[in-house]
């Protein structure tokens, strides 16, 4: 067989979008950005353990709009990330791979990380 014209594989033009590819590569990001907020909660933990001025400065910091503005990003991020992890966790016993279901749990993922991302943002950080 000669396949000189055809691709190696299928292109993502070949694909229909679906909500579990979007929510893969959110899942992937938002462990990535969780990692980041890491240093920041380190950096948090040190500053407590160092003593009254170094957690001043921190304090300061972490007070700042723009700061405020990524600690909610963290929020949803893990907020989704908890939330999908549950979903894979299902899955991982074998439930939920039924094109109506893997569709509303994922659709649920969104809504619920959205909600208690923005409840949590209004009431803890801002």
């Amino acid at each position: 067989m000669d396949g000189g014209e055809r691709p190696l594989s299928p292109h993502l033009q070949v694909y229909r979008f679906q909500i579990t590819m979007v929510l893969s590569s959110l899942h992937r990001i938002t462990g990535l950005l969780l990692s980041v907020g890491a240093v920041a909660l380190a950096w948090w933990l040190i500053a407590l353990a160092s003593g009254p001025e170094a957690y001043g400065v921190v304090e300061q910091v972490f007070a700042m709009w723009p700061f405020k503005l990524l600690l909610a990003g963290w929020t949803f991020c893990f907020f989704f990330h908890l939330c999908n992890g549950i979903r894979h966790l299902f899955w991982d016993a074998g439930r939920g791979f039924e094109p109506a279901q893997y569709r509303a749990s994922g659709w649920t993922v969104v809504v619920v990380s959205v909600l208690a991302s923005a409840g949590f943002t209004v009431l803890v950080i801002f």
